[in-house]
This record gives structure tokens, C-alpha cells and sequence, in this order.
């Protein structure tokens, strides 16, 4: 009796040691999981690894290039475009993946309902969806913005709902396949009741591919988010955030390349990694993929 009741832990923990092997011998995922990892340390030890208050004025120090020290140089205000860019590791990071969990839960949970239970639930849900993928997302964020007032905390929500149609058909294909499933059919005739049903057969089922959705829409949502703080709708001054200091910079690009340079490489750099991680997560949860 013990060793049946310990054979679903131990085989559970056995899948979970050969999916990290087999992502770690993926030099694509092992290299953007190594680059995630040191943007996250970053973003969270940024007051410890620079020296510099990232919106300390210094009018002394207006536009400096690159030294020792001041790496990344100064902005037309003297602050200190390294730690600026630390900073905004935080919030560049924090609009990535608290928009994706935004997205990902009201996609799971209305994808769940939507394939479940049919009929014209179903269809309200899905014409709602189909009337939001009409529009361009960031073109659906910026409105969303616009109605919320600009903001990163808002950009944030509005970047969420414009990728829960994604999130909500994908769930929904994978919960028409699995409701068929014979094992939920059996739930169905024992009597359990529905949440159960969604949450312990279901939903497992439908799990991997919203993993792999969303480790790619993290890089999807930086760059929209920083599109917003481009444009004015994100985060605001004096605020440290990628699209902000690309705004700021572009006023200064023949005099002061750095001032573009380096956010444009942190944005070009932290996308890389999340798609380099996703393409790695789908090929370990697609057994399609590994054949």
C-alpha cells in the first residue's frame, strides 16, 4: 500500500528532474534561463550594485559620456544612466509578468468556462473575444489607457486585457479536446462537481501550453509596455523605465548615443531571452516536439 501510495510522487518528481534536464541541455532555453535569472537579480538588488540614486539631479554632470566612473554615461539631467537602467529592469520586468499573470488567469478561467460548459455562454464569451482581437493590441491597450488614465499600474491592466483573447481560445481549444477525455466523462457520471472537475481534470491538461504562452508573451509585454512609456501612456517622469529613456533620448541622439543605446539593449536583450526560454519550454512540453 505504501509503495502505491508514493508512486505518484515519485513519478511526478522524476517528470519534473527530466523536464529541467532535458531544458538545461537546450543550449537556446539554458542560455535565456541563465540571462533571466541575471536580469531578475538585478532588478532586485539594483540599490546594492550602483552607487547612484537613479533620479538624483546633478546639473554638473549634464550628458557625460561613458566612464569609469559613470558606464552608461549621464542624461540631460546628470543622473546616472546605469542605475536608471537598473531600476528599470524593475519596472520593465514587473509590466511583463504582472500583465501576463493578469492575462493568463482571466484567459485560463474564461477559456476553462467558455470550452466547458458551451452553448450560448460560449458564444457570449467568444464574440466578446473576437471583437477584441479585431483591434491591433496595442492599439486596444492604448485605449484601454486612455480610459484608465496614463500610468504604469494602468498600463499594466490595459497591456493584460488586450492578450486575454489569446490566453481565452487557446484555453478553450485545449478544454474541448480534454472534456471528451474519458476520465472526465467518468468524473461527470460519478456526480463530481464542476470546479472539481475544471480544476483537478482539466485544467492540468490545458496547463502547458498557456507555460509556454506566457514565458513568450513576457517579452511581447515589455515591449509594449515600453512602447506605451514611449508614447507618454506608461510610466512617468521621473520614473526610470526603458520606454521613457528611449523617449528622453531620442531628443539627444546625434549628441548623446548612450542615452538610447543602452535601454534599447536592455529591451533587445531581455526579449531575446524570454523567447530563447519559451521556444525551450515548448519544446520540452509539446511531446510532439521531442519525437
Amino acid at each position: 500500500m505504501e509503495l502505491t501510495e508514493e508512486w505518484p510522487a515519485v513519478r511526478r518528481e522524476r517528470v519534473w528532474y527530466q523536464s529541467l534536464g532535458r531544458l538545461l541541455r537546450n543550449r537556446g532555453a539554458s542560455a535565456g534561463l541563465a540571462i533571466a535569472v541575471a536580469l531578475a537579480i538585478v532588478a532586485i538588488a539594483a540599490p546594492a550594485l550602483t552607487a547612484y540614486d537613479p533620479n538624483r539631479i546633478s546639473l554638473g554632470d549634464v550628458l557625460q559620456s561613458p566612464s569609469r566612473s559613470h558606464p552608461m554615461g549621464t542624461d540631460e539631467q546628470g543622473r546616472d544612466v546605469l542605475s536608471r537602467v537598473m531600476f528599470g529592469a524593475r519596472n520593465s520586468l514587473r509590466m511583463g509578468l504582472v500583465s501576463v499573470a493578469i492575462a493568463a488567469f482571466s484567459g485560463t478561467l474564461l477559456g476553462l468556462i467558455s470550452g466547458y460548459f458551451g452553448g450560448a455562454l460560449d458564444q457570449a464569451i467568444m464574440s466578446v473575444m473576437d471583437v477584441m482581437l479585431a483591434f491591433p493590441g496595442i492599439l486596444l491597450a492604448m485605449s484601454i489607457v486612455a480610459i484608465l488614465g496614463p500610468g504604469l499600474s494602468n498600463a499594466m491592466i490595459a497591456v493584460g486585457i488586450s492578450w486575454v483573447p489569446s490566453y481565452t481560445r487557446l484555453v478553450r481549444g485545449s478544454t474541448l479536446s480534454a472534456r471528451q477525455n474519458e476520465y472526465v466523462m467518468a468524473a461527470q457520471a460519478l456526480g463530481c462537481r464542476t470546479h472539481r472537475i475544471l480544476l483537478r481534470h482539466i485544467l492540468p491538461n490545458v496547463v502547458a501550453p498557456v507555460i509556454v504562452l506566457a514565458s513568450m508573451g513576457v517579452a511581447g509585454a515589455i515591449v509594449v509596455g515600453a512602447s506605451l512609456s514611449f508614447l507618454g501612456l506608461g510610466a512617468q517622469p521621473p520614473t526610470p523605465e526603458w520606454g521613457s529613456m528611449l523617449n528622453t533620448g531620442r531628443s539627444y541622439m546625434r549628441s548623446a548615443w548612450w542615452l538610447m543605446t543602452f535601454p534599447g539593449l536592455a529591451i533587445v536583450i531581455s526579449v531575446m531571452a524570454m523567447n530563447l526560454l519559451g521556444d525551450g519550454l515548448r519544446e520540452i512540453l509539446d511531446p510532439r516536439l521531442r519525437l
